[in-house]
């Protein structure tokens, strides 16, 4: 059961599947809002401009069909004529039909909005296979729309042959009025007719925009799983993430462990922690070059005897830097004079090593913050043995 609904479509469309689907040309349209927004252009500015433009026609006609007895029999004066009346007539009916396409061209914005792309017009085969052409063709789409094709013929001509019911006795009049006058109330009843089965044209738009805009949210619909599936598209497998983080981890430990010969001593606790500090002429402060902790610190110190970097015991000191110091970083103003004395007792080491002589004390009483280590006790650490010194002089 809950596999099966995880392939049903109830989850909304999310925001990238949204975006997929414009772009491939897939937005809400209403044909019935556009074919209204038109035709009731059409009939407002045929009966606002309708009179000036019959007048206008008429004495285009007119000058057309009015020949002079000079030009009558030559051919070039008439095609002359009959050109130059085409630019007029053109000229007279620009307002309308430019008003026709501007209103075609953004009515269809207010429901899905402005969008540009080639991918409406780029061939697909998919469209030949008769087999997907029979499963649009018996689709609830399909039936939607002519059901819609039924509801609207009803309305309009329901409409129309309502009004002209109503007009009846002004047709039967036509017949004993003049040419004139006659065509003129004949288009004068045209145009109120063409205005009411538009108005009622409205009623379907009011129905079928909610409607397109419900279905393709529908259709756009997504199951559980392809949801699980986008968000890891997004955001990253958890498994591809969790190997990326290892990798980079492996890296920077391979970067570090490169650094671990360039340092001056290793700090210990000895077990738990190891922090390897460089200081060179010139710098601000020490620095923490490595640190780890359990098998990572034992490989710093491996490879820092491996080497000859001088390996110290020093649990406090060793605590504070491993929670405190960043790598490649000065290490806190706090510690600069335990450090001092560990550098101190390195620099004399390598001297005695070198060339004999005294050997130097083994700074047992490090100035370590207890805030700092999170381990602190009240005694100080005890120094260790002669056995552990020798431990730590460089191998």
């Amino acid at each position: 059961m809950a596999e099966d609904s995880d392939l049903e479509r109830t989850e909304p469309a999310s925001a990238k599947r949204l975006q997929t689907a414009r772009e491939e040309g897939n937005i809400p349209r209403s044909r019935e809002l556009s074919t209204f927004a038109v035709t009731m252009t059409g009939v407002a500015l045929l009966m606002t401009l309708g009179g000036k433009i019959a007048t206008a026609l008429m004495q285009i006609m007119q000058q057309i069909f009015t020949f002079d007895q000079t030009v009558v029999h030559k051919t070039e004066p008439v095609l002359l004529r009959f050109r130059e009346s085409f630019f007029t007539i053109a000229w007279q009916l620009l307002p309308l039909f430019g008003a026709l396409f501007i209103v075609a061209a953004l009515v269809p914005l207010f429901v899905g909005g402005w969008n540009f792309t080639l991918k409406t017009v780029e061939p697909k085969f998919s469209k030949l296979n008769p087999l997907s052409g029979i499963k649009r063709l018996f689709s609830v789409t399909s039936a939607t729309e002519a059901l819609k094709a039924i509801l609207k013929s009803m309305l309009i001509g329901g409409v129309a042959t309502w009004f002209i019911w109503k007009e009846r006795a002004d047709l039967v009049g036509l017949i004993s009025m003049p040419l004139e006058s006659g065509i003129a109330k004949m288009a004068d009843m045209m145009i109120h007719t063409f205005f009411v089965v538009t108005g009622a044209m409205l009623m379907l738009v009011v129905v079928d925009v909610p409607f397109q805009l419900w279905n393709y949210h529908k259709q756009l619909r997504m199951t559980k799983e392809e949801v699980k599936q986008e968000f890891k598209e997004a955001e990253g497998s958890p498994e591809v993430k969790g190997r990326i983080r290892q990798m980079q981890r492996e890296a920077a430990r391979k970067r570090m462990m490169q650094e671990v010969p360039s340092a001056n001593v290793i700090v210990t606790n000895p077990t738990h922690y190891a922090v390897a500090i460089k200081y060179k002429e010139g710098m601000a402060a020490p620095q923490v070059v490595a640190k780890g902790s359990l098998k990572l610190a034992a490989r710093i110190v491996d490879t820092g005897k491996e080497n000859k970097v001088t390996v110290m015991r020093a649990p406090s000191f060793a605590r504070a830097l491993y929670f405190h110091a960043e790598l490649g970083q000065d290490i806190p103003a706090k510690l600069y004079s335990a450090a001092a004395q560990v550098l101190a007792y390195v620099y004399q080491l390598n001297v005695y090593q070198t060339n004999g002589g005294l050997a130097p004390v083994y700074p047992d009483q490090l100035e370590v913050p207890p805030e700092l280590d999170p381990e602190s006790k009240p005694q100080q650490d005890a120094a260790p043995d002669k056995a552990s010194k020798q431990d730590h002089d460089r191998r």
